[in-house]
């Protein structure tokens, strides 16, 4: 049984194994996640959170040897199925990584990009859409008069924001934030927090972070993995983040949001 924390489901994971190899990474984990919701994957360093987020778009297929197992239906339709366009699915489910890394571009350049490689070529229809982006990354006020600067030269937290706008450029239905706050100060931070609670009224955000009062601030669920004696990942408890957070029905669960391991 898929673990449900009710609502209108975006995506959903159904008895998914992964495999470094010979040696597994993730067993056995069914999750459904709200359209339009922050969900966070919390647990331990090692407990499969970043490979669970990173098999949403098959990120992992560029690592050799994985195999997997079960599915992941985006919207009812498997993505591992043989005839999926990747390229076409990392449109719809894009990533935040932990570093920012824009391209070594303008800052205009880097939120095009996804758009021109798609082939748009006409300059206004760029135009708008880089002040679209920009304006939903709460960064259009500050970088309108620098478009043409090199976006490797911006502080990291706006750096980070720039490529969450290259990222909303190509219209994705789904953002994968991978410790989008680690390389942060904590008002950084707070500038991602609060910009990840304004794009989920568009998006569906999932989020792996260690920062427990972060996943307590921003998610609307969360879900608590850790790995077992064989070092592979196993869901072991997901709810609403206020559950999770104060009624966990999981000794293991309370034991890690109090601090008492991890």
């Amino acid at each position: 049984m898929v673990a449900d924390a009710g609502g209108s489901a975006k995506l959903e994971v159904s008895h998914f194994h992964l495999d470094y190899g010979q040696f597994p990474a993730l067993i056995d984990v069914d999750l459904r996640v709200e359209d339009r919701r922050i969900t966070a994957l919390i647990g331990p360093s090692g407990c499969g959170k970043s490979t669970l987020l990173r098999s949403m778009n098959r990120m992992n297929d560029l690592i050799s040897g994985v195999r997997t197992r079960g599915r992941v239906l985006l919207e009812g339709a498997d993505i591992y199925a043989p005839q999926v366009d990747v390229s076409l699915l990392r449109k719809r489910v894009g990533m935040v990584f932990q570093r920012p890394n824009p391209f070594p571009l303008s800052v205009f350049d880097n939120v095009a990009f996804g758009l021109v490689v798609a082939g748009e070529r006409n300059r206004r229809v760029l135009a708008e859409q880089v002040e679209r982006s920009l304006t939903a990354a709460w960064l259009w006020d500050q970088l309108h008069d620098r478009l043409d600067a090199p976006a490797l030269g911006l502080p990291l937290d706006q750096q980070q924001r720039l490529c969450i706008a290259r990222l909303i450029a190509v219209q994705p239905e789904v953002i994968l934030m991978d410790e989008p706050c680690s390389a942060l100060d904590p008002i950084a931070t707070a500038r991602i927090e609060e910009l990840m609670l304004a794009l989920k009224v568009s998006y569906t955000i999932l989020i792996v972070t260690h920062n427990m009062h972060q996943a307590a601030r921003v998610s609307d669920h969360t879900a608590f993995l850790l790995a077992g004696d064989d070092g592979a990942g196993r869901l072991v408890e997901y709810a609403d983040t206020d559950t999770i957070f104060t009624r966990p029905s999981d000794d293991r669960t309370e034991a890690y949001v109090t601090g008492r391991f991890g």
